[in-house]
C-alpha cells in the first residue's frame, strides 16, 4: 500500500515533507533552490536517505590485496573497515568494537594478522569473529560479540560498500562495470600516488561541477591541453550525435575494449571511452603516455582514449592505456567534501624508471585545486539570501541536469517510501 495512504504508516517529518514538496516544484533543467546546498535538515536527508543507502565506491581491490590487508573510510556517522581475510574474499565491517564502542583501526591503510580494538584490546579475526575479550567472566559469549558486517562488493577493480539494512542489487552495477574494466586489469596495478583535498562546498555542487565543462576554457589552463571542450561528451547525448567519436568507439571495440556510452535505467551509473584531442593519449602537459608501463598487456594500443566511469554519489574516473586516475566523493558537513584522487599504474612500474612522479600528477593535481576553488566560490554565492536558481546551459550543462534530474528521482521515491 502507498505510504501516504497507510494509516499504519509513520508520519513524515516536517524537514522530510518540506524537502518533497520542494522536489515536486523543481522546474526542470533548472538548479536547485538553496536550501538543498546550505541546509542541515536537507544535508541529513541526504545522508540518510542516499548515502546511508546506496552503493558507495571506497577504494581499489589493489590496496587489500593480501591476508590483513585493510582499507578505512567515514561515511557521515559511519565509520567502516575493509579488509582481506584468510581466505582471499573481501569483508567489510563496522569500525567499531563491539565492547564499547572505539574506533579499532584509525589509520587509513594497514595490515594486521587481527584486528584488535587498541582501547581494551578485543581481538577479532579478520572474518569479523570476537577472539578475545579479556576479564570478561565465565558467562560472557564471545560469539555474540563480532563484529557488524557491512555489505561488501568488488568489480573490475572497484570495491563499493553499502551501509543499508537491505542492500540494492550489485548485479546491475556489475554487469555495466566489468565489461569496460576487466580489459585494463586494475587488480594488477598499485597506487603510485594519493592525493585528498576539501572542498568548501555542498556534495552536489561538486558533482554539478565535474558534469559540464563549461568553466574549463577559463579555470584549467591544463586540462584543456588533452580534454576535449566538446558538450557532447559531458551532456546526456553520450557522443552519439558526433561521427569522430562514433568511429573511435567502432575501433576500439574491434580491439575487445568497449567503449560505447551507456547509462543505466535509474541514471545512476554512466560508462564510456572517449578519445582526447587529436595526438594526445593522456593527461600530461604534453598529451603523451606518463608511464612507459602499460596497465595491461592485452591493450597494446597507446590510444586506447580514456575510459570514463561516473556512478552516483561516489566516484568519476580517467583509465587510460598506461595509468589510471580515481576520484571519491565524501560528504563531511552541508557545506564541505571530502574528495580523494588516486593514480594508479602496473604493480611492476617503478618511480624514476617507468614514470615521472611530478610528470604522472601535475595536470589533476592542478585541476583539483582549480575546482576547489571554483566549487567554493559557487557555495559563497549560493550561500547569498538572494540566490535564485536558474535553467542550465541546454548546450553545456546536460550532464548537470541529468545529475540532478537523477538526484531528484531518487530522492523523491525514498521519501515517498515513507
Amino acid at each position: 500500500m502507498n505510504a501516504r495512504l497507510n494509516p499504519e504508516a509513520p508520519a513524515m517529518s516536517d524537514a522530510r515533507r518540506d524537502m518533497l514538496n520542494r522536489l515536486r516544484r523543481r522546474k526542470p533543467a533548472t538548479a536547485l533552490e538553496r536550501d538543498f546546498y546550505t541546509k542541515a535538515e536537507d544535508y541529513q536527508i541526504d545522508l540518510e536517505l542516499i548515502w546511508y543507502r546506496d552503493w558507495l565506491f571506497v577504494g581499489h581491490d589493489c590496496e587489500v590485496l593480501t591476508p590483513g590487508q585493510y582499507l578505512t573510510v567515514q561515511v557521515g556517522d559511519y565509520p567502516v573497515i575493509v579488509v582481506r581475510d584468510r581466505e582471499g574474499g573481501l569483508r567489510a565491517f563496522h569500525n567499531s568494537c563491539r565492547h564499547r564502542g572505539s574506533r579499532i583501526c584509525p589509520e587509513e591503510h594497514g595490515t594486521s594478522a587481527r584486528l584488535v580494538c587498541p582501547y581494551h584490546q578485543w581481538t577479532y579475526a579478520l572474518d569479523g569473529r570476537l577472539l578475545a575479550a579479556r576479564d570478561m567472566g565465565p558467562t560472557f559469549d564471545k560469539s555474540q560479540y563480532g563484529l557488524k558486517p557491512v555489505h561488501c562488493e568488488s568489480v573490475g577493480g572497484y570495491i563499493f560498500i553499502c551501509l543499508g539494512k537491505v542492500a540494492p542489487d550489485f548485479t546491475p552495477v556489475r554487469q555495466q562495470l566489468e565489461p569496460y574494466f576487466l580489459p585494463h586489469a586494475l587488480h594488477e596495478t598499485r597506487v603510485a600516488y594519493e592525493s585528498t583535498i576539501i572542498e568548501n562546498a555542498n556534495w552536489k555542487l561538486v558533482w554539478e561541477n565535474n558534469r559540464e565543462c563549461y568553466h574549463c576554457a577559463a579555470n584549467h589552463p591544463e586540462l584543456i591541453r588533452t580534454f576535449p571542450e566538446d558538450p557532447t561528451i559531458t551532456g546526456v547525448d553520450g557522443g552519439f550525435s558526433n561521427p569522430q567519436i562514433a568511429a573511435r568507439w567502432q575501433h576500439w571495440e574491434s580491439l575487445g575494449l568497449p567503449s560505447q556510452f551507456k547509462i543505466s535505467a535509474d541514471g545512476q551509473c554512466r560508462t564510456v571511452r572517449y578519445p582526447l584531442l587529436e595526438g594526445m593519449t593522456c593527461y600530461t602537459m604534453d598529451g603523451q603516455a606518463a608511464v612507459s608501463r602499460r596497465l595491461a598487456d592485452k591493450v597494446t594500443e597507446k590510444d586506447v582514449g580514456t575510459l570514463l566511469l561516473f556512478h552516483f554519489p561516489t566516484t568519476w574516473n580517467h583509465v587510460m592505456a598506461d595509468h589510471a586516475v580515481t576520484f571519491r566523493v565524501l560528504p563531511l558537513s552541508p557545506t564541505t567534501t571530502q574528495v580523494t584522487t588516486k593514480w594508479l599504474v602496473h604493480k611492476d612500474a617503478v618511480e624514476g624508471r617507468d614514470y615521472d612522479l611530478k610528470r604522472l600528477t601535475e595536470v589533476w593535481l592542478a585541476t583539483n585545486d582549480e575546482d576547489r576553488r571554483v566549487c567554493q566560490e559557487n557555495q559563497i554565492g549560493v550561500n547569498s539570501p538572494v540566490y535564485e536558481p536558474a535553467p542550465y546551459s541546454s548546450i553545456q550543462e546536460g550532464g548537470v541536469a541529468q545529475f540532478v534530474d537523477w538526484y531528484s528521482t531518487h530522492l523523491e521515491a525514498r521519501l515517498l517510501e515513507e
